[in-house]
């Protein structure tokens, strides 16, 4: 009877994870859609909400280096990479955006959807990050 007990318990773990996994892929679909398409001489309101959304992003980066601080050394040895990487990838937006601000008509599209890629690509992975250090790192 344990044993089921136990198995059943790892089901619901089991669960939970795919849960969050598909949470976090829902986050990052709504984040898509929420970058309506700007045009060129929207250009200045594509890089403010741009930035707001790095600033966004470092806020969290800075809550999750928080928790890591405080975690036991060997999470805090495996997840330090982890950050440093998404503030890399961060600070790489900040460059593509600089770039967006000082684009051409005749590039700003490739631009543009560069820029979108990537704070779309660095949420998610900014997103499966907070999953994984709630998971390994208790509050």
């Amino acid at each position: 009877m344990l044993s089921s007990a136990l198995f059943a318990a790892g089901c619901n773990k089991e669960q939970a994870t795919s849960e969050q996994i598909e949470k976090v892929k829902s986050e990052t679909k709504e984040a898509a859609q929420d970058m309506k398409d700007y045009t060129f001489s929207e250009k200045d309101k594509f890089t403010e909400y741009m930035q707001s959304q790095l600033a966004e992003i470092n806020k969290i980066l800075d809550k999750l280096d928080g928790k890591i601080e405080k975690a036991s050394d060997s999470a805090r040895a495996e997840a330090k990479p982890k950050l440093h990487a998404l503030r890399e990838k961060a600070d790489r937006l900040g460059k593509q955006l600089e770039a967006a601000t000082n684009s051409t008509e005749s590039t700003w599209e490739t631009v543009k959807a560069d820029s979108k890629k990537a704070c779309i690509e660095l949420k998610d992975e900014v997103n499966q990050t907070r999953q994984w250090v709630s998971d390994k790192i208790a509050h």
